[in-house]
């Protein structure tokens, strides 16, 4: 019934692992689903891309425990195989705390835990770590340990004796090569896109898998689970049952280079309640579709691209005329285009669409999950609202709303003073925080209705 691909720290292999795995199945022409634990983007896109299927987030704070076994039911039970990559160590989760972690994610579905360990410099050592991982939470299942980064086979002898003397099943070595490694950025992994001869690496990650890990075990734990309902059905329940006849109200929503950070159940919330996605692409001064209704600016890595997004005059322009008529919701990195400039990673500013009054420069790093109490009403807010997100960001504002201009919500979460934040007009939903579409039907719901207003007054209008 699946696996979680767990490790004691962030960088010792866990996504390696899951990608041998995941080519493996690839290459034996098995379907496999594959899940990620927590609020990530990068995994997830390189995990999707080597399945050929979208990766689903697994995220008990910030979606709730029922939609979490909802999505791994529904979305694994079509599949031969599922497995779950976690996240940083097996057991860190919010703070100090092993709230969504891993672990907890593993025990809330019932799935035995995969530890991969980095075994570089370590012998008799590993006992005690492995020992530790095992022995912390008895009701955690260890089903064996994969070594990452082992030198020699020597170093591969002794270290299985050393599982062995601690009853712990070893089920692979992995060995140190320079040309598995993985591109990484500031925020995480390279993105998917960047990733060269995908299609090579497939085929290496899948013969390491033959060669190097125990299949016959793997393909036991990674035995899909029993098929639930329908998440994005389940989630939205009434919604869908009001109008089966809702009349097409698409969306245009950014993706490229620059935009790219986005849970897939958002666009299948916007598909189901019969709003189709209209792909645009900023970077390539792409005008905004003149169809689309609504727009959705996800996050991504703008920063990275300032300099060609100042030149791209007609995304630039679109978008202070857009807002004169139709919504438009942006997530972090989102944000930063409708700023008055955007600072790159040079520390040179650009000139980014001026619809907001701020500029953006990096500044220390904001990460983590956010409660969020709505201030006030808004595009999709009704004051009072409680909603969960999650803040993952370099760059820093030199402003705050000021004017016509209203702050979405108020902020707080670990260790993080509370504080108002995002941007409001009766048209734009901005904020740094990112929310999960499927962890709320209010949030499709009330686009929903936004959309339905514009197409009403266009009617007017005609």
């Amino acid at each position: 019934m699946a696996c979680v691909i767990a490790a004691p720290s962030s960088s010792s292999g866990k996504t390696l692992l899951s990608l041998n795995l995941i080519a493996w199945a690839q290459q034996k022409g098995l379907s496999i689903q594959p899940f990620k634990v927590g609020p990530d983007y990068l995994d997830p896109q390189v995990l999707g891309a080597t399945a050929g299927r979208p990766c689903r987030n697994l995220d008990l704070p910030l979606c709730g425990p029922d939609w979490v076994k909802t999505s791994f039911h529904g979305y694994g039970g079509r599949c031969d195989l599922a497995l779950v990559e976690g996240v940083m160590g097996l057991f860190d989760g919010i703070g100090s705390t092993g709230e969504g972690s891993s672990a907890a994610v593993a025990k809330h579905l019932k799935l035995p835990v995969v530890l991969v360990v980095d075994a570089g410099g370590q012998a008799r050592s590993l006992a005690a770590l492995v020992s530790g991982f095992r022995d912390l939470d008895p009701d955690l299942q260890l089903a064996g340990v994969v070594l990452n980064r082992v030198s020699t086979e020597r170093h591969r002898l002794l270290l299985e004796d050393v599982l062995s003397a601690i009853d712990v099943p070893c089920l692979g070595c992995l060995p140190r090569d320079s040309s598995l490694e993985l591109p990484s950025r500031h925020l995480g992994l390279a993105p998917a896109h960047e990733l060269d001869q995908l299609n090579v690496r497939l085929g290496k990650w899948a013969a390491i898998a033959d060669q190097h890990l125990e299949m016959g075990v793997f393909e036991r734990l990674m035995a899909a689970p029993a098929k639930g309902t329908e998440p994005i059905q389940t989630v939205l329940g009434t919604a869908l049952e009001q109008d089966t006849q809702r009349q097409p109200l698409p969306v245009a929503v950014a993706q490229d280079n620059a935009f790219h950070f986005r849970y897939p159940e958002m666009q299948d919330c916007l598909e189901a309640l019969g709003m189709p996605v209209i792909p645009w692409h900023p970077l390539e001064d792409e005008p905004l579709p003149q169809a689309a209704y609504g727009l959705v600016i996800p996050g991504g890595f703008p920063e990275l691209h300032a300099e060609q997004l100042s030149h791209c005059k007609q995304s630039l322009s679109g978008l202070r005329d857009w807002l004169q008529h139709k919504p438009l919701y942006a997530e972090c990195g989102g944000m930063l285009m409708l700023g008055t400039s955007l600072m790159d990673g040079e520390g040179q500013t650009h000139a980014m669409a001026g619809v907001l009054p701020f500029h953006a420069q990096r500044g220390r790093l904001q990460v983590g999950y956010r409660r969020l109490t709505a201030t006030r009403n808004s595009l999709l807010l009704k004051a009072g609202d409680q909603w969960m997100g999650h803040e993952f960001h370099r760059w820093q504002l030199s402003e705050e709303p000021v004017g016509k201009w209203q702050t979405l919500w108020q902020v707080d979460g670990w260790h993080v003073d509370r504080r108002e934040e995002g941007w409001a007009l009766p048209t734009v939903h901005a904020s740094w925080v990112h929310l999960h579409w499927a962890s709320s039907s209010t949030i499709s719901c009330r686009w929903r209705a936004a959309l339905e207003t514009v197409a009403t007054q266009i009617e007017k209008n005609s």
